[in-house]
């Protein structure tokens, strides 16, 4: 018998009450006017019967459940058959999100297979939890009578997001399902955003506009990256407590808040979807530094970050960060670049022994300065 690992909330209990006598879907306008063609974001999902992992990432056509784990930040280890209780168990779906006519719907998934005589409103509030309107299944598959639904008929479920910038900056758009007693400011504060920007990202007029059972747009800040616009890839929007495969699965992407919102990428060691085996990644100009590398030299680190993929290649570059402050830190780092061009980017130049000599002696002072700065500034 497997261990409960799902987040279980007993307040959610409430919210499928409220589903159960929804007639239409209460989430808000997704707007989404963005020039990006394709997008990936985030809704809930709190399932109306026992289910398992395996079963949510069949309903969802999502193609790997690794998938489903690293937006819910659960072990890789975690089970298939891992059990979902009913009601009282919310998990986060990933969803590839396109823009039409100003809002936001997901990418011509999921397909929903009818396997029972069954109405729409049936399957968006039972099957599919509210989050989407049985008015806007009928509208996307071009049903005339929403009661008359055929067995083994596919349709597509239009589940609400977005893509567009908030703020200036791009972000994960998450649809919430407002829990029982859920405020405007409560829900900013646990998401790292404000009360305002969510109003004004949903159209709220007053924060007492909030109904529970209702799909918010909720935007995540997501960790900086070095992906190149060029890459397969870009953007790689990651966000805080989460993980990502990419790179045609060689490649895992975590956003840590606490790491300083920077976006740390390691081989995966699973197997390619695109290639025989997964391509190198080690850093150009650094003999054995790989991605996820990093090495410390007095005031700064470096780091051999992902930057991307292409049909051929997985890209790689070093990202340099300081861990000092003050003058000191400008005086450090300054000198320091000097020991690194000519211990490692020069390696093989004819005066190698002067320049380890040099090197060596430059290093001392080095710990001598950090020490200084350390107790005295």
């Amino acid at each position: 018998m497997s261990m409960h690992i799902i987040t279980t909330k007993p307040q959610l209990f409430f919210i499928c009450i409220i589903l159960l006598f929804l007639t239409s879907c209460s989430s808000f306008k997704f707007k989404c006017a963005s020039s990006l063609q394709k997008c990936d974001a985030l809704i809930d999902y709190i399932p109306q019967k026992n289910t398992t992992l395996i079963a949510i990432r069949d309903l969802f056509n999502i193609k790997n459940l690794r998938t489903i784990l690293g937006v819910n930040n659960l072990p890789l280890s975690t089970p298939p058959n891992q059990l979902v209780p009913a009601k009282h168990s919310l998990i986060k779906i990933p969803l590839q999100c396109i823009c039409t006519n100003g809002t936001g719907k997901s990418n011509k998934r999921p397909i929903y297979k009818v396997e029972n005589a069954t109405s729409l409103e049936r399957i968006a509030t039972e099957v599919f939890a509210g989050l989407v309107s049985y008015e806007e299944i009928q509208e996307v598959n071009n049903v005339r009578d929403p009661k008359l639904v055929k067995v083994g008929q596919r349709l597509w479920i239009p589940l609400p997001c977005s893509c567009d910038d908030v703020e200036g900056e791009r972000v994960v758009h998450y649809g919430h399902l407002v829990g029982e007693n859920s405020t405007v400011e409560g829900i900013a504060q646990e998401y790292n955003t404000t009360q305002n920007v969510i109003m004004r990202v949903n159209g709220l007029v007053s924060p007492n506009d909030l109904k529970a059972g209702a799909v918010l747009d909720v935007p995540l800040k997501a960790c900086t990256s070095l992906v190149n616009n060029n890459s397969l890839d870009y953007p790689l929007l990651v966000s805080s407590g989460t993980y990502i495969f990419t790179a045609a699965n060689c490649v895992k992407c975590t956003c840590d808040a606490a790491n300083n919102w920077t976006l740390q990428c390691e081989p995966s060691q699973f197997n390619s979807s695109l290639w025989h085996t997964c391509p190198s990644m080690q850093c150009q100009g650094y003999t054995g530094f790989y991605l996820g590398n990093s090495s410390s030299y007095v005031c700064e680190r470096t780091t051999c970050s992902y930057a991307g993929y292409t049909n051929q290649t997985i890209l790689t570059t070093t990202n340099l960060d300081s861990t000092c402050n003050g003058k000191c830190s400008f005086q450090l780092q300054t000198e320091q670049r000097t020991f690194l061009n000519y211990t490692l980017l020069r390696p093989y130049s004819s005066s190698l022994l002067f320049t380890f000599f040099f090197s060596f002696l430059q290093l001392l002072i080095l710990i001598l300065q950090e020490s200084a700065c350390a107790f005295g500034g």
